[in-house]
């Protein structure tokens, strides 16, 4: 656990094992929309679901891959790259989504709140 994450609450939103592999699920964490994606290695990442461009909640629904390396999932509406990692938009810079820290306790995924 890194210094940032040890100021957190931690919120279970489910068990590993519903999430599947390279596909995203929504979450309402404390009023806040929020994508949990789980990757072919197991590692969770969690970011906002909200889409900037459309002002739509469907980040989650998005196509997961990786664009230069880099872990993203596409909108499914206008298809701009959003990283995992950082919530950067690969294909407009100056915007992002939030990103949340994640980690797994006994199979439950939880997301960490300031």
């Amino acid at each position: 656990m890194t210094a940032v994450e040890t100021g957190l609450r931690w919120e279970t939103v489910c068990l590993l094992e519903r999430l599947q592999p390279e596909r995203g699920a929504a979450a309402l964490v404390e009023g806040r929309q929020v994508a949990v994606f789980r990757l072919h290695d197991d590692s969770v990442h969690a970011i906002g679901n909200i889409d900037p461009f459309s002002g739509a909640a469907v980040l989650s629904r998005g196509i997961v891959g990786d664009k230069g390396g880099v872990p993203v999932v596409a909108s499914p509406v206008y298809k701009q790259a959003f990283s995992l990692l950082d919530g950067h938009c690969l294909d407009e810079p100056d915007v992002a989504v939030a990103v949340y820290a994640v980690r797994v306790d006994d199979h439950r995924v939880q997301i960490g709140l300031p």
